[in-house]
Order: C-alpha cells, then sequence, then structure tokens
C-alpha cells in the first residue's frame, strides 16, 4: 500500500488476549499505520515483533494522554493527522445493584465513560488535521459500546450503565461532530472469546470480590455468585480475529455504519430492542440462571 493511502489508527487497550489487539493486528495487516497502546507497554511486545508501534497509554491519566499525545504528534508529518481512533480500553464489573459499591461504580464509570471522553478531546486536534473537505476518507472515531449498553444482564448492571451510557455520549458526539466531516461510530460487540472474563472484579486475584455476607440473595449465594463468575459466557462467541477481521472491513469500507453490530448473538441483540422488555427480560433470565435464584429467594422467604 502506498504511503498516500495509509490511514494513521490509534488503539486503546490492546494487551494480549483482547480485542483491541485483534484490531490492531488486523489494522496492520491491511497495510496501516496502527498505533497500540496500553498500560504496560511491556505486554505489547508480541504486536511489536509485527511491526506494530506500541505506546504507553492510561486513558485515566490526565499527564499519560497528554504525553501520547505528543508522541503521536511528533512522529507524524505537520501536514498529517490522525484518520482513526478506537476507544477500546475498558472495565467490566458484576454485583447486584443492591450490593454494589458506589465507589466502585463511580471508578468503573470514570473509566469506561469520561476516561473515554478525556481521550477523544486530546486526540481531536489530530483528527480535525486528517478532515479536510476534500479527503476521501472522513476520520472515524470509534467507541467500543457492546451489546451491553441495550440488554440488561443481571448483575452486571454497573457495566451496562456504563457502557449505555457510553453510547448516548457516541450518538450526542456523532451529531456535534457532522460539521467537521469526522465520523462517529458505536461498536456495539455481543460474544467474542477474549480474556475480559478473566479480568472482572470477581475473577481477578489481586481484587476477587464476593458477595456480601449480608447480601440479600445471600440464601442463593453460590448461584449468584456463578452467575457473577460469567462462566456460563467464558467459552461462547466468535474469536477475536473473526470479529476484528469482520469490525475493520466495515471501518475501512466507503460507508461505514453508525452503529455496528457484531459477535455471537449480536444481531438477537439487535432485535431483542425492537421485542417487549418482558419477554426478553425472562430469557436473558433463564441464561444467566437468574431463574434458579429466584426459586431460591423465594422458598428462603416464605
Amino acid at each position: 500500500m502506498s504511503s498516500a493511502n495509509k490511514l494513521t489508527v490509534l488503539i486503546t487497550g490492546c494487551s494480549p488476549g483482547g480485542m483491541g489487539a485483534a484490531l490492531a493486528v488486523a489494522f496492520h495487516s491491511a497495510g496501516h499505520d496502527v498505533y497500540a497502546t496500553a498500560r504496560n507497554t511491556s505486554k505489547l511486545n508480541p504486536l511489536a515483533k509485527q511491526g506494530i508501534k506500541t505506546l504507553l497509554l492510561d486513558i485515566t491519566s490526565a499527564s499519560s494522554i497528554a504525553s501520547a499525545v505528543a508522541s503521536i504528534t511528533t512522529s507524524l508529518p505537520s501536514t498529517k493527522g490522525l484518520d482513526i481512533l478506537i476507544n477500546n480500553a475498558a472495565g467490566i464489573h458484576t454485583m447486584p445493584l443492591a450490593d454494589a459499591s458506589i465507589p466502585a461504580a463511580r471508578e468503573l464509570f470514570d473509566l469506561n465513560v469520561w476516561a473515554q471522553l478525556a481521550v477523544t478531546q486530546a486526540f481531536l486536534p489530530l483528527l480535525l488535521r486528517s478532515a479536510t473537505p476534500t479527503s476521501t476518507f472522513h476520520p472515524l472515531i470509534v467507541n467500543h459500546t457492546s451489546v451491553g449498553s441495550v440488554a440488561a444482564l443481571p448483575f452486571q448492571g454497573i457495566y451496562n450503565v456504563s457502557k449505555a451510557a457510553l453510547a448516548m455520549l457516541t450518538a450526542t458526539l456523532r451529531m456535534e461532530l457532522a460539521p467537521f466531516d469526522i465520523r462517529v461510530i458505536d461498536l456495539k460487540t455481543a460474544g467474542v472469546k477474549t480474556n475480559i472474563i478473566s479480568n472482572s472484579n470477581f475473577n481477578d486475584g489481586t481484587r476477587a470480590d464476593r458477595l456480601p455476607e449480608d447480601s440479600i440473595y445471600a440464601p442463593a449465594r453460590e448461584l449468584v455468585e456463578h452467575s457473577m463468575s460469567q462462566e456460563a459466557l467464558r467459552d461462547r462467541g466468535v474469536t477475536p480475529e473473526q470479529w476484528a477481521g469482520e469490525v475493520v472491513g466495515l471501518l475501512l469500507g466507503r460507508n461505514p455504519p453508525a452503529v455496528i453490530w457484531r459477535g455471537e448473538s449480536a444481531l438477537l441483540a439487535r432485535v431483542a430492542t425492537a421485542v417487549p422488555c418482558g419477554l426478553m427480560e425472562g430469557v436473558t433470565a433463564k441464561l444467566m440462571g437468574l431463574d434458579k435464584v429466584e426459586e431460591v429467594i423465594r422458598e428462603a422467604r416464605r
């Protein structure tokens, strides 16, 4: 690919085993210049060995964001900007809302919402540099919201609320940046086999949150904690490589959709947005084992 046709892509959250890393490889394989970022650059060595540029970026740190912007600005020609920004880095948290730690909820919200906006604001000047009226490619901001932004899942409420907020932020940003020829895309991902479940507050060995002793769900503790572990979802989904290939193909198309639905059961989640909530909540309850939890709780309350 000629240098004139190469796009400059920055992706947050590219640690191994995640979707960010898969996206980095897919864009790189398509011949584009990719900056793969993470809080720990040593984890990015496998990507660096493939010729992908790597960069330190902690999206919760203002100084880290500023440093990343400065590094990329310096590395680019004065007339070239950033073509695609993919806000992929995120965290996941499982806990019944009745037992949720408000500080933990705020921390996740800061990561999944405000940090995404902070990164977008910081890189916007570089995106605007690429948004010339004569350009054949309009710069893209891609916010990874997941199907969790529209589908309620028991014991995953904090995460879903943060993703729903990011989806609304994305839709608003799409309208606000349209006059500047910058496209803003909502990437709603369903089942993909990655390490996100292993990194949750329930499964991460450094935190390993469990249901509080005085939880109203205590009679069904084993069932609820099994649901919190998301073991039923761990082995479900398409491969990161398949997912990334499909997503990158759409993003590089002539007219990328405003909302991209990809991953196992993504179509089902999309259809569910038009189905009466009572019907879908019943299906979801069984999927997550909430029906069995309800049986135990009702029996304990008698």
